[in-house]
């Protein structure tokens, strides 16, 4: 992957990949990165023997270089052409480095960052939350080293928010089945979110830390805390559930009981026991007093009522005449003459001389259509306010105030109506 064809074929025309922040660090880790596309690259089967292989390398730390005899005596149990091939393979993407002068193999230290990593993951993927714990590893790591990553933190921050709306989302549903679950999966990480709690505590002292990833680390400490009263908040649901739980008889058997039984039949056996279980009862709606009362409204009065009203169209008739409609062609007309003396502006020229005209009303329009001059909104539209908003012409305002003394006019505020055309332009137009 070069960094051309990410250019030309994921980015529009004139974007820079090197100068997008987002981008640049991943660039920059061409090389580790490569490390991980050359392991995961291929079939899933091609996947795990290429891991297989660099795995078993990987684990002989007092002797790390490896002779092909011991390779071929070491992974007998591979076909030797499949070995050769996987050999190959990772000595062609530096995931293996063959020694000339010693005739060994070994790991380059890009495969030993990538095994380390996946041995990281290998561990923690066995265990439920397992994501939180390996986050929060790397976090440990970081601060042990002084190089706490904002992007771990970030992480992990959605993590814990994710989870926290699914234990919140359990608690509202009511459903002890549900805050059974999310209580054992608090269970699980719970133990990370104490030692996250230890870990926060440790960065957010810190006082070299930035700004940005010291508030990330607070709001990641906040949600901690929440978290771990959430074991006090299922007990206390799960204690109100149990007060509401319906018992049969003396046996000692409860709801909950029977729906955690039901839950483990399979669809068959769900449907046998509705055999000669169902019934259909008689629908009679005068059982209720109210029920009785709302069918004999019904019956006597909303049933009369329907049947008396008379819902048919009445006969067609001819339309009306449509009479003309009232012309606009005064304020059209004010609106070109308007056009018409911009257009032929060539200068700059002061607002009292270029909107005063017949009264104040007039006037007033004027000035309402100069603060369109240059509006690109209005000038993608069609008409005569279109074609003056095109104008090469703007409207300057100073903020103060000028006496006029005619058309109606006392005093307007001072400004200009100045051409944007350029300088040559305006010179053709004088000449």
């Amino acid at each position: 992957m070069s960094e051309a064809k990410l250019t030309t074929e994921y980015f529009r025309p004139g974007i820079e990949p090197a100068d997008l922040p987002a981008l640049f660090p991943l660039l920059r880790a061409r090389d580790a990165l490569a490390a991980f596309t050359a392991l995961f690259r291929g079939a899933d089967e091609d996947v795990l023997i290429r891991l297989l292989v660099l795995r078993e390398i990987g684990h002989r730390g007092e002797q790390p270089l490896w002779s092909p005899q011991e390779l071929r005596s070491h992974f007998a149990y591979l076909d030797d052409t499949k070995l050769q091939t996987v050999l190959h393979r990772l000595r062609e993407t530096d995931l293996l480095v063959w020694d000339g002068e010693t005739a060994h193999y070994q790991i380059s230290p890009h495969g030993r960052m990538a095994l380390s990593a996946l041995s990281t993951l290998l561990k923690f993927s066995e265990e439920e939350g397992g994501e939180i714990g390996y986050i929060t590893s790397q976090l440990a790591a970081g601060q042990a080293l002084g190089k706490v990553s904002n992007e771990d933190l970030q992480h992990l921050l959605s993590r814990l928010v994710e989870l926290e709306e699914e234990f919140g989302r359990a608690v509202l549903s009511g459903s002890e089945l549900r805050i059974r679950r999310a209580e054992k999966k608090l269970g699980a990480v719970i133990a990370w979110v104490e030692k996250g709690t230890e870990i926060m505590r440790l960065i957010a002292a810190d006082p070299d830390l930035d700004q940005a990833t010291h508030r990330v680390a607070q709001k990641i400490g906040q949600v901690q805390s929440r978290m771990l009263r959430m074991s006090s908040v299922f007990q206390r649901t799960l204690n109100q559930l149990e007060r509401q739980k319906v018992h049969l008889g003396q046996s000692g058997l409860s709801t909950t009981d029977i729906h955690r039984w039901l839950r483990m039949l399979d669809t068959e056996q769900l449907c046998g026991l509705l055999d000669e279980s169902l019934a259909f009862a008689p629908q009679l709606g005068c059982l209720l007093g109210d029920v009785a009362f709302d069918v004999a409204e019904f019956e006597l009065i909303d049933r009369v009522r329907a049947a008396a009203q008379d819902t048919s169209l009445p006969p067609a008739r001819e339309a009306p005449p449509a009479g003309e409609l009232p012309s606009s062609e005064e304020d059209l007309t004010r609106l070109r003459d308007f056009l018409g003396n911009l257009q032929a502006m060539v200068a700059d020229v002061p607002l009292a001389e270029a909107i005063p005209a017949e009264d104040f009303p007039t006037t007033s329009y004027r000035l309402s259509l100069a603060a369109l001059l240059g509006d690109a909104e209005f000038g993608a539209l069609e008409g005569a306010v279109a074609d003056l908003a095109r104008l090469p012409l703007r409207l300057r305002l100073t903020g103060e105030s000028i006496a006029v003394g005619r058309h109606g006019v006392e005093a307007m505020s001072d400004g200009r109506v100045e051409t944007t055309l350029p300088k040559t332009s305006q010179e053709s137009i004088d000449g």
